[in-house]
């Protein structure tokens, strides 16, 4: 099989031999590959693969058919359509997965767009429900709301009863995200917690969906009384200081959460939970595959470009030949 492969802090394309499924595993024939800023850091060497699984190539999402089963697969065959998560090699013409966290592609959809799904909707779901404790009709900040993830968070909170808000340093950035639900819309700067408590009648919001960081005194004042900041990334820098008395007085609570480094049975449970609750939310049309650009299998670099570039709301896929 054709891999990108990383060597020297830059993608080159190889021949690999195929890989082959364990008993509980499948192999997928790739026909798209979802490109996320994880896969741009592991090339540059700053975020390396979970133990376990090779460095050498890159990628977490992809949507194929399944073109060979372990012994003991039970619920998976030969031709079927699935999508998914891994913890890397996805930029690969195969990967391997174990069948029960492999996702069923919704029906009439196209790989391109299946390729959208698993890594944005899944994180977000797990932020802003699962960690975040979001409930219908409560206020909710996506930080920003100009990416995969953050166009995820804003669909899943509006389709699901809540009321988000959507940050962005560039205010145009936010259209792609009002077309698909925002409440409204805040500038990312130095007011943040004056303009939450303004469209909140002073409440603050319930639940902070975080991809930027670091200074929280400022954001933490949009924040409700026992509300919840779950951060996903650091886009903004690694390190912070907090007051925690004004943290202690409001009893908020800070939570932490990254996809790529748990345990196979989490990313099986998270498998089941868009099977039982978002699949059909996809199948009724009451969510919507992502806007996306697409990339030939040989063009991965440039896919890599245009995600560095920040021009683009919405999803990069590479297809595979």
């Amino acid at each position: 099989m054709r891999a990108w492969c990383i060597e020297d802090q830059q993608l080159q394309l190889d021949t690999l031999p195929d890989p082959q499924p364990g008993p509980e595993e499948i192999r997928v024939q790739v026909k798209a590959i979802g490109v996320n800023r994880a896969d741009l850091l592991q090339v540059l060497g700053r975020y390396p693969a979970p133990a376990g699984t090779s460095s050498r190539i890159p990628g977490l999402e992809y949507a194929g058919v399944v073109s060979a089963v372990g012994k003991r697969v039970q619920q998976r065959k030969v031709g079927d359509a699935v999508m998914g998560l891994v913890p890397g090699c996805a930029y690969a013409e195969q990967v391997i997965t174990h069948e029960r966290e492999a996702l069923t592609m919704p029906e009439g959809m196209d790989f391109a767009r299946a390729a959208t799904l698993p890594e944005a909707f899944l994180t977000a779901y797990r932020a802003l429900f699962l960690e975040g404790g979001l409930q219908p009709g409560q206020w909710c900040l996506v930080r920003p709301a100009t990416a995969g993830v953050g166009l995820a968070a804003t669909q899943l909170a509006h389709t699901l009863g809540a009321r988000p808000i959507g940050s962005s340093r560039d205010l145009s950035k936010l259209d792609t995200a009002n077309d698909m639900g925002l409440a409204a819309q805040v500038s990312d700067d130095g007011t943040l917690a004056t303009q939450l408590n303004a469209i909140t009648h002073g409440d603050g919001v319930a639940v902070i969906l975080d991809m930027v960081g670091p200074d929280w005194n400022d954001l933490l004042g949009g924040l409700r009384a026992e509300g919840s900041l779950v951060n996903i990334g650091v886009l903004g820098g690694l390190s912070t200081e907090l007051n925690l008395g004004a943290l202690l007085m409001k009893r908020q609570t800070l939570k932490s959460m990254t996809m790529r480094s748990q345990p196979l049975e989490n990313r099986i449970r998270l498998a089941q939970i868009f099977n039982d609750r978002l699949a059909p939310l996809f199948a009724s049309g009451a969510l919507l595959p992502l806007p996306l650009e697409t990339f030939p299998f040989k063009d991965a670099n440039a896919a890599h470009q245009h995600m560095a570039s920040n021009d683009f709301s919405g999803k990069r896929v590479i297809l595979v030949e």
